[in-house]
């Protein structure tokens, strides 16, 4: 294969995401077993928020919930602040790379206002159960953690009230029609195609050679801002979005995310088991009430943003405004939970136990039941799909007989 058709196949068009989405699992697999942690953005968002008070002058740092998570340091020092700034770096590589960069405004004052406080909503409900679509799902049920499970459902049924809510006529925007004499063929700039791939490539080689000289002196540090390349590569040249996966489910009935994301936590699964089996300690929260509040928020206000937490990121570096106020949503949402934290933790949290299927049914038995509920999820999404589209294919029919 000629470097024109590897660069036209592989780093210009979008990757297809099942196969992009069962990558991103083994990273993340490969990355709890050399940092000791998971791939999960919304706490250094939180710490993020966290220091802007203290610039402010706030004494954050007696704040119950920056004492669990560790305010020390920098986005610099942290392993999840290195990791993130390489997934920014990721993201906006892979998009110079297929020129998909534009800065597009939202087209009305109600998206601002559903992106601010949809990212404020799913922002507060992340860090009340503990983490995202990454930590409390994605990454967490590869862990073993009861609590992923009760986020993960909870954040369905959070989707769900989400997307009829927005469905209302409050968020339709009135639509301007223009008369055309012709359809107008979608072009590209061959020039400027060319020259921001070649800038692309200078920011991919700018960030692993960062992450290259980082890792010489804090190996950790390195190898997590290494994953973080990875990571934004993947999101942003297939589109991950869970959003979007739980999101079409009720609306379109489309599953392929959905699907994907069900295999990739499956492949991830065995390669943690693994490590947890050389002693590689899982991350296991609390499966209490704050899981299953924090999924109902969290599902809900991804759906009126229109975005998660890998979604806004991807989509802010390709210059969609909408998500820039979307990630500023999360910031101060999960900085509204950290100030809210000690009088919610103890009812709703730490009084709960953590919960690891592996400790719970033994090793092996810990594998097979996290199996069997993927297994149960995937059959799920199945009749669920065929439901959807059997039902939407008579509905014309009955439509008819009753008139």
């Amino acid at each position: 294969m000629s470097w024109s058709d590897f660069k036209q196949h592989y780093l210009i068009k979008f990757w297809s995401p099942v196969p992009a989405v069962i990558a991103a699992g083994i990273l993340s697999t490969y990355y709890f077993g050399l940092t000791g942690t998971f791939w999960a953005v919304t706490g250094e968002f939180t710490r993020w928020g966290g220091q802007l008070l203290q610039l402010l002058g706030v004494d954050t740092e007696n704040w119950g919930y920056f004492k669990l998570i560790d305010l020390h340091g920098t986005p610099l020092t942290r392993v999840d602040g290195v990791m993130i700034i390489g997934m920014f770096g990721g993201c906006f590589a892979a998009a110079l790379w297929a020129n998909n960069i534009k800065l597009r405004l939202p087209q009305h004052r109600i998206r601002i206002l559903q992106a601010l406080v949809g990212g404020i909503i799913a922002g507060f409900g992340a860090r009340l159960a503990m983490g995202c679509n990454l930590a409390a799902f994605f990454t967490g049920i590869p862990q073993f953690s009861v609590h992923a499970w009760f986020f993960a459902l909870a954040t369905a049924i959070g989707s769900w009230f989400g997307a009829r809510f927005t469905l209302l006529p409050l968020f339709r925007i009135p639509v301007k029609l223009q008369k055309v004499s012709a359809a107008h063929p979608l072009t590209q700039n061959p020039d400027q195609a060319r020259r921001r791939f070649r800038i692309g490539m200078l920011v991919f080689i700018g960030m692993v050679g960062w992450a290259l000289l980082t890792a010489a002196n804090q190996p950790k540090l390195g190898i997590a801002m290494l994953f973080g390349i990875g990571f934004g590569l993947l999101i942003e040249r297939a589109q991950i979005c869970f959003t979007s996966a739980f999101r079409d489910l009720w609306i379109t009935g489309r599953t392929q995310m959905a699907k994907a994301i069900i295999l990739g936590m499956a492949v991830s699964a065995i390669g943690i088991f693994s490590y947890t089996q050389l002693g590689v300690a899982p991350k296991i929260m609390w499966a209490g009430p704050n899981a299953v509040i924090g999924g109902l928020l969290f599902g809900f206000g991804i759906v009126l943003a229109g975005g998660c937490e890998t979604g806004w990121m991807y989509r802010a570096v390709e210059g969609q405004v909408h998500y820039w106020w979307v990630g500023l949503g999360n910031v101060i949402g999960s900085t509204l939970l950290a100030f809210f934290w000690d009088d919610l933790s103890r009812p709703l949290a730490t009084s709960w136990d953590k919960i690891n299927l592996l400790t719970t049914f033994g090793p092996l038995g810990g594998l097979l039941v996290t199996y069997l509920l993927l297994l149960g999820a995937f059959l799920l999404v199945l009749g669920w799909e065929k439901h959807f589209f059997t039902t939407r294919n008579r509905t014309p029919a009955a439509v008819k007989e009753s008139v």
